[in-house]
């Protein structure tokens, strides 16, 4: 029997373990884009999507200093939550299926990179208003495992979409999160942290 030289064995493990990467990447990978502006014009900082097929769940992040935060969408359950790092809070909404692309939709979009470079002077973002229920969640795991996971640790709220809603007309505070010039959520109401 031969035995292989420790540099031939070495090369033969680094042979099959680039092609395994080359062969595995697209059915286990995460597909980001960044969205953002270089400038100081008043955009909402650098935003990077996440898609993950296998679990069928979209990640969004908007690092933009204290305003940052953290969205996820999970499409198995149905359910979005938003972790706001200022208020250190999760506030999970059911997910608005009529208006939130689907996760094929969005992964598409990602790929194509359809949603770089839009923004300012495109379409405008649809709106969703939603208004929080001022009762902490007690139980995280009925939210589903990337959501308890994400909120686990910080207060968590729900929200209740408010349709035809116009902020406009409505008096409590909200919280903003635009998301990749698709999508402007506001959450209303008043948070004890």
């Amino acid at each position: 029997q031969l035995a292989c030289l420790p540099i031939h064995c070495f090369k033969k493990i680094i042979v099959f373990a680039g092609l395994l990467g080359v062969f595995l990447t697209p059915a286990l990978a995460f597909t980001d884009i960044n969205i953002g502006s270089a400038s100081n014009s008043g955009t909402s900082g650098q935003q990077s999507v996440s898609v993950n097929n296998e679990h069928n769940v979209a990640n969004i992040d908007n690092n933009n200093g204290w305003d940052s935060w953290n969205a996820l969408w999970d499409y198995n359950t149905n359910f979005a939550a938003i972790r706001l790092f200022k208020k250190k809070v999760c506030i999970v909404h059911r997910m608005n299926k009529d208006v939130m692309p689907s996760l094929h939709t969005l992964d598409a979009m990602v790929k194509e990179k359809k949603l770089q470079g839009k923004g300012p002077g495109g379409q405008p973002p649809t709106s969703l208003i939603y208004s929080i229920n001022p009762e902490r969640v007690s139980d995280l795991e009925k939210l589903g495992k990337p959501i308890a996971g994400m909120c686990r640790g910080i207060p968590t709220y729900t929200a209740d979409e408010i349709e035809g809603a116009s902020l406009f007309f409505y008096s409590k505070a909200c919280l903003h999160a635009d998301i990749l010039w698709i999508l402007r959520i506001s959450l209303c109401g008043e948070l004890e942290v």
